[in-house]
């Protein structure tokens, strides 16, 4: 996924925003996902612009601009969506900890395992707040009918609890072998 397309993403689903507000709504949704930062964020909106995807509709103080798609944005997302199949290897520090593991000693392999099963449990616990808090307040629905980021927090909270049964079963098997 580029940040491209996350943009147009949060752009079509919650309106027109400047950098700043997309930066903080990215931290609120997309960042679960796929991580940008001003950095990243304000050369991308440049290149947008410049490519006909968004439009500056207002500039205001200090060079504050207001973004608002345009329909060849709205296009490319819709063909991203519709026909893009994901490419390359998922990147995981956990699945490249995990492929590495053998090479330490028993009690630290174990201690890396806890680790991982802390983290995971933190993770999900703070994506089922999430879920939570989204739910008790008003957020727009997708022309599907499921409310916009729900697909993507569901995935992140089964795959954290996936990481947490995964951990308490290789421990398990790690104390075992012992």
């Amino acid at each position: 996924m580029s940040l491209r397309i996350a943009l147009l993403g949060l752009l079509t689903a919650y309106g027109s925003a400047s950098g700043y507000d997309l930066t903080k709504g990215f931290e609120k949704s997309v960042a679960h996902v796929w991580q940008a930062g001003h950095s990243q964020i304000y050369p991308e909106l440049a290149k947008m612009t410049a490519d006909g995807l968004v439009t500056v509709e207002a500039e205001g103080a200090r060079g504050r601009k207001i973004y608002s798609i345009t329909s060849e944005g709205r296009a490319e997302l819709r063909a991203w969506l519709i026909g893009h199949d994901p490419t390359g290897p998922a990147r995981s520090e956990v699945a490249l900890q995990a492929f590495l593991l053998p090479l330490l000693e028993h009690r630290e392999a174990l201690d890396v395992l806890e680790r991982l099963k802390t983290h995971a449990e933190r993770k999900l616990a703070e994506l089922e707040a999430l879920w939570a808090a989204k739910h008790a307040s008003p957020v727009p629905e997708g022309a599907s009918g499921v409310r916009f980021g729900d697909l993507a927090l569901d995935l992140g909270i089964r795959q954290s609890r996936t990481t947490v049964q995964w951990t308490n079963d290789a421990i398990a098997q790690l104390e075992r072998q012992a």
